[in-house]
């Protein structure tokens, strides 16, 4: 039985390898949008999260003609009012580095006490196929702290702390991270439902 094959809407190499593990085991085979020459960069200019993982979507599937996968994130602080959600990977400007966001979140946090440094990441995966738009959500809940702790992962993980496992995203395993990530939850609620499709 040949593979399904599924396009994952994004040119971020560290995404895919993240979500190339979260679906090996469901028999769907995952591309990216690297192997589409004709697909370009998509703005992500929706108001909320589920607009932007829905118009990526959208256009990946315009441009390749296969079931297509799209997310979003938004890390959501509540000492910020819930910034920088759905702006959280130009949270310093349209080309911020991982780097430069993190440290414009410190800036804003700075004088603000650990209890009160409540956060979560939310991840929205919308699915469609021509035919078809699913979306499912996943959520993880933490604190930001107020340095760097670990080496691995991307984005927010060094500052991001998962309190029940008393360590940061960039201090776990890839395997470690999406067993409880935000993302994890999104991309197996998404499995399960791409396997109740057909």
């Amino acid at each position: 039985m040949n593979k399904k094959r599924i396009v994952l809407a994004t040119f971020n190499k560290d995404k895919v390898k993240e979500i190339q593990r979260i679906l090996l085991p469901t028999g769907f085979e995952l591309v990216s949008l690297d192997e589409f020459p004709d697909a370009g960069e998509i703005v992500e200019d929706g108001e909320t999260l589920l607009e932007n993982a829905l118009k990526k979507a959208k256009a990946s599937f315009r441009w390749t003609g296969l079931p297509s996968l799209a997310d979003d994130t938004g890390l959501e602080v509540d000492a910020l009012d819930g910034l920088p959600g759905v702006r959280s990977s130009r949270f310093a400007g349209a080309q911020a580095s991982y780097r430069e966001n993190n440290e414009k979140l410190l800036r804003l946090l700075q004088g603000v006490r650990r209890e009160a440094r409540t956060a979560r990441f939310r991840t929205v995966v919308a699915y469609v196929d021509g035919e078809r738009e699913r979306w499912v959500e996943g959520i993880c809940q933490g604190v930001i702290l107020e340095r760097y702790q670990g080496s691995s992962g991307f984005g927010y993980d060094p500052l991001f702390f998962v309190l029940h496992k008393n360590k940061t995203f960039a201090e776990m395993t890839t395997e470690e991270k999406n067993r409880i990530s935000h993302r994890g939850i999104a991309f197996r609620k998404m499995a399960d439902l791409l396997k109740n499709l057909e």
